[in-house]
């Protein structure tokens, strides 16, 4: 191993034009003696939550095989690729969720439990209650040391307020990230901000306006800064830092690119923020390359992406839905309409595969930042026409730092408490609790997780 005289501090940055560069794993910010004696130092372990809205189209998502070898369904199957490092789960389902006495609201119940185990208050106004989220219990464990605890992240606008779905507040909908039972984290739908939430330093907005005006990037105020300390390390470390770099200047070229677009387009509506895509597609790729920046940076391990807002009435287009999600969810059982159902649910995946793709071309210490993360991937609905919430749709992606064995479909007992993964995901990282949901002790984690 090629050993540098450079020794980093883990938490180096690099800072200029009113913005900081936090710097990926090098081999120089690990001891010297460390790695002559090739004992790598543990790796930094991520986790991220991603949300499905309006249920799915189960026959077209659940795998017929189950264990190893099995088949990908034609929903999933744009991650067969990356199927060593994907775990499909079945028959679970969050009771916490179906209406008892609380009468309608089956897609604010949905997206309030999901990450909370607990039944939503219905309630219109302010005095909104949930449960504190899973990521967020994670993140007071290992988001300690990051500059930002955890990163909430959504593809829908949350500007809406009052009452959402059938007494239930639009709070329910616009997150599924709970900082306590009565605390809804807002989620950021625009790059730019998130961009600068990663990569900012207080700078004040005038400057940065000014800064983005000039269309220049924040890299160019530290180009003097790489040169010197790209000259004090090794071949690798070389490599990582240009890759990474590059990453950030790609991330923040697209983001510019939309800003230029939106500005030069007179028919754009005024309450557009700068930095949304026009386009769903690039909307997406943009908040999952975010992430990857981030996890590369260590700038925070913990991140949820809200891809819609239950009862979203998005349409698709360009893979041939002109349908709303809402409207084309409850498909009354309709085989055309179930059809462009699942190839919605389908298209979500591919974008969600793409991102794991990326997180798996990603060096991270002695392995990758797929192999070093966890991923949850699925939403709090199953059948919409029925309103169902089980089984739900469920995949766990990642290696975890040796925490999950990839490459199997684990089928459980008909309406395994979906509050079993969960807490089984917090005692993987540190934060076992006596109970989670409708799940109590370390017996009622779920076997094979």
């Amino acid at each position: 191993m090629f050993i540098t005289r450079a020794a980093l501090p883990r938490r180096t940055v690099l800072r200029g034009m009113g913005a900081m560069v936090a710097l990926p794993l090098l081999d120089a910010m690990a001891p010297a003696l460390t790695a002559l004696a090739k004992s790598p130092a543990k790796p930094v372990r991520r986790i991220g939550f991603v949300y499905i809205p309006n249920g799915a189209a189960m026959d077209s998502w659940t795998p017929v095989e189950t264990g190893e070898g099995f088949r990908f369904s034609p929903t999933l199957q744009s991650l067969d690729p990356l199927r060593d490092q994907v775990v499909v789960l079945s028959n679970l389902g969050h009771a916490n969720a179906e209406s008892e006495n609380d009468g309608a609201g089956e897609h604010a119940r949905s997206s309030a439990v999901y990450l909370t185990g607990v039944r939503a208050k219905k309630t219109a106004g302010v005095e909104v209650r949930a449960g504190t989220t899973v990521d967020q219990l994670i993140a007071q464990q290992i988001g300690r040391d990051t500059p930002l605890s955890s990163l909430e992240l959504a593809l829908d606008s949350a500007e809406f307020v009052g009452d959402c779905d059938a007494g239930y507040a639009c709070a329910y909908v616009n997150t599924i990230s709970w900082r306590s039972p009565t605390l809804p984290l807002p989620m950021e739908m625009n790059p730019r901000v998130v961009f600068e939430r990663l990569f900012g330093d207080g700078a004040s907005a005038e400057e940065r306006s000014r800064i983005n005006r000039e269309n220049a990037s924040i890299l160019d105020g530290i180009g003097a800064k790489v040169g010197r300390l790209s000259g004090r390390l090794g071949p690798r470390d070389r490599q990582k830092l240009d890759q990474y770099l590059d990453s950030i200047r790609d991330v923040e070229r697209r983001i510019q690119l939309v800003e230029s677009r939106n500005r030069e387009n007179p028919l754009q509506p005024p309450a557009t923020p700068l930095g949304v895509p026009e386009t769903f597609d690039e909307h997406m790729a943009l908040m999952y390359d975010l992430q990857v920046v981030a996890f590369q940076a260590d700038l925070t391990r913990v991140t949820t992406l809200l891809l819609g807002r239950e009862t979203t009435t998005r349409t698709y287009p360009s893979i041939g839905v002109p349908e709303g999600h809402h409207n084309l969810s409850h498909h009354q059982y309709n085989p055309e309409k179930i059809a462009k159902l699942a190839r919605v649910n389908a298209y979500h995946v591919q974008g969600f595969a793409s991102f794991l793709d990326k997180l798996r071309a990603t060096p991270d210490g002695d392995g990758s930042l797929l192999d070093h993360s966890l991923l949850l991937y699925g939403g709090g609905m199953a059948d919409p026409q029925t309103h169902a919430h089980y089984p739900l749709p469920v995949v766990l992606a990642g290696g975890g730092a040796g925490a999950l064995r990839g490459g199997r479909h684990l089928v459980y007992p008909h309406r395994t408490p979906m509050s079993s993964l969960l807490l089984s995901l917090l005692d993987k990282f540190g934060a076992p609790t006596e109970q989670f949901g409708n799940a109590a002790g370390v017996t009622e984690t779920l076997p094979g997780v």
